[in-house]
């Protein structure tokens, strides 16, 4: 009898632990699913002040919002999460830096819900990536946003006008779109821009979907890019950095944050939304908000 009763112990002891088990496992997958969740949907917003002689006093404190691949990302009804995050900041002006939409699943509705939304805060920017490229449906979408009140920049300048002073602003198509097989990319970037500067001591200040260009924005002397595409690398490693990047492979250098090249300073955004890969890990999609010093206030 004593036997029997060890092993009847013995038998319960384990379907205990078998329930511990599973209790634990179901404890740790729900974490990972909620983790998961909220690394792809909790919008980060990123602070950045950049200071340049070149800025005009009038322009200091000037705020930039610049959005970046929502790839029919939604965040809310009617994107209501994500404007409530942009118009809290204030901006003077948004800019997006391309693929609004995905060539994978396009949605040019859901584009324009926060599009329709971003005109009624600021004037809004914007330059196309190679999503829209490669939806076959740019036209439509182009038409959408000049109803819209956007202005679409396709390797054009504008002026941005306060009090008596300017700033050039660039926007560079993207290089999908490019039918000069025969040229390099770098080349026809860098000449682009040099193009379009009129007065060399102007603030320029360039839209453009691709960080990896770094190259050819510091070759044209351009002063300040703003530029999404990578994703932020997908998957970050904490200290170390994004895993990959289109254009860039394996451990990518220009995925995020700002970037320096001779006398030109790159920005670039994580991004809001994914494609070909559905998750991103330790890389919450990002807003970024840049505010412009003039070097006269740092020194005042």
């Amino acid at each position: 009898m004593q036997n029997k009763r060890k092993i009847v112990v013995s038998r319960e002891q384990m379907k205990s632990k078998t329930r511990k088990k599973i209790s634990i496992t179901g404890i740790v997958m729900i974490a990972m699913a909620i983790f998961v969740w909220w690394g792809n949907n909790a919008i980060q917003v990123n602070h950045i002040i950049f200071t340049e002689e070149k800025i005009p006093a009038v322009f200091d404190g000037y705020r930039i919002v610049q959005i970046s691949d929502l790839h029919n990302k939604e965040f809310g009804k009617q994107q209501e999460r994500l404007l409530q995050v942009i118009e809290s900041q204030e901006p003077d002006i948004i800019v997006v830096t391309g693929d609004l939409i995905d060539s994978n699943h396009t949605d040019v509705e859901t584009a324009m819900n926060l599009v329709q939304g971003m005109v009624k805060i600021s004037p809004v920017y914007y330059v196309s990536g190679n999503h829209e490229k490669w939806s076959g449906v740019y036209e439509e979408l182009k038409e959408q946003l000049q109803q819209a009140k956007v202005t679409i920049l396709e390797d054009e300048k504008t002026l941005l006008s306060k009090g008596n002073d300017v700033i050039d602003l660039i926007g560079l198509q993207d290089v999908s779109f490019l039918e000069e097989t025969n040229r390099e990319v770098d080349t026809v970037v860098e000449t682009t821009i040099k193009r379009m500067r009129q007065h060399k001591d102007t603030f320029q200040l360039v839209l453009s979907h691709r960080p990896e260009l770094l190259e050819a924005y510091a070759e044209s002397k351009a002063d300040l890019v703003l530029a999404g595409h990578a994703h932020g690398g997908q998957f970050r490693i904490p200290f170390l950095g994004g895993v990959a990047a289109p254009d860039q492979g394996l451990f990518p250098k220009l995925t995020a944050g700002v970037h320096k090249k001779e006398d030109t300073t790159l920005v670039i955004s994580r991004g809001l939304g994914n494609s070909i890969i559905p998750m991103r890990i330790f890389n919450r999609p990002e807003v970024i908000v840049l505010t412009l010093q003039s070097h006269e206030s740092t020194i005042n």
